[in-house]
């Protein structure tokens, strides 16, 4: 097992309070092609649960999960305490977030339906235009991460971050159609890794011009998620296929993706090969899926190790 010291993760994206609901039907039934024009749909809901989310709060309770404790940049607003007292409980460092007592903080209504499409509408929360300069502050930084939040902050982040060589991921999740192609160029030619599912990844070699070898020749470190198919890593020309961890159920996909981004953290932290860190991504994923919510799910490490173990025949020393 690994007795590494505590690494400098620092994790920036959005903090927010998720209403996360069902729908028993499948929302392609009930879109029409030729009636796009005039869209105006309604769902009845079977299920609905407030929780806590956004991606930097999901991918931090992750990473305490792995037993590390990053901080969190993220701006709140006045109706944070509750959220903030799960955080601290969990060990977190919350001692760079910005609280705009004037706003309320970011929220997500996120619809899935039987086949696990989603609909989502997010209100991004506080903006605090000189908040990212928190990063600058910052010492010693392992590993930083840019998740989906408000882009004029990612682009801050990063801009710092390659001021002052930081090593970060860079994950434009949702965002990425607000990006254009000169901004995306600039912030993936500094990231050490580039991920992102197979929708987003298209679009972006699209906007780019660029195939997808090209694409990956950008970044040391290109991560494409498939859901349920599991994901392939890219380094350079080698690409690198992990399969799917097996989940004990599909109860709710939400927050999958901010799983796997920690457990990828994590696998690159301790300095494991690229196939180990994405298939422990992967493993702390489905964690998620069997969970209806995005921080309800909880682990050991002895359980990460033995279900680590089933699904791929082999040992993790973590």
């Amino acid at each position: 097992m690994s007795n590494h010291q505590p690494a400098q993760i620092v994790v920036s994206g959005s903090l927010a309070y998720d209403q996360i609901m069902d729908f028993p039907g499948k929302f392609a039934d009930h879109i029409l092609p030729d009636q796009i024009h005039q869209l105006n749909l309604s769902f009845t809901l079977r299920r609905l649960r407030s929780s806590f989310g956004g991606t930097a709060g999901n991918i931090a309770y992750n990473l305490a999960l792995l037993q590390e404790k990053p901080t969190i940049l993220g701006v709140v607003g006045s109706d944070f305490l509750n959220y903030r007292l799960w955080l601290e409980k969990k060990g977190l460092d919350l001692s760079r977030l910005g609280v705009d007592k004037k706003s309320l903080t970011a929220a997500a209504y996120i619809m899935t339906d039987q086949v696990d499409n989603q609909i989502t509408g997010f209100y991004p929360g506080p903006q605090l235009a000189n908040y990212p300069k928190q990063a600058a502050r910052l010492k010693n930084i392992n590993l930083a991460i840019i998740a989906p939040e408000d882009k004029k902050r990612m682009l801050a982040y990063a801009a710092i971050y390659q001021e002052n060589k930081v090593p970060y991921i860079f994950d434009p999740g949702q965002m990425v159609i607000t990006f254009s192609a000169i901004e995306l160029r600039r912030v993936i030619k500094g990231a050490r890794v580039l991920i992102g599912n197979d929708y987003e990844i298209s679009l972006i070699a699209k906007n780019l011009n660029l195939d997808l070898l090209s694409l990956a020749g950008l970044v040391e470190i290109l991560v494409i998620t498939q859901g349920s198919r599991g994901s392939e890593i890219y380094q350079g020309a080698k690409k690198i296929k992990i399969k799917p961890a097996k989940p004990k159920n599909t109860s709710d996909p939400t927050g999958a993706g901010d799983a796997y981004r920690a457990g990828l953290i994590k696998g690159l932290i301790n300095g494991y090969n690229l196939k180990i860190c994405g298939q422990l991504a992967g493993l702390v994923s489905v964690y998620t899926v069997e969970k209806y919510g995005t921080q309800t799910h909880t682990f050991s490490l002895k359980d990460l190790r033995s279900r680590y173990q089933q699904n791929f025949q082999e040992k993790l020393f973590i």
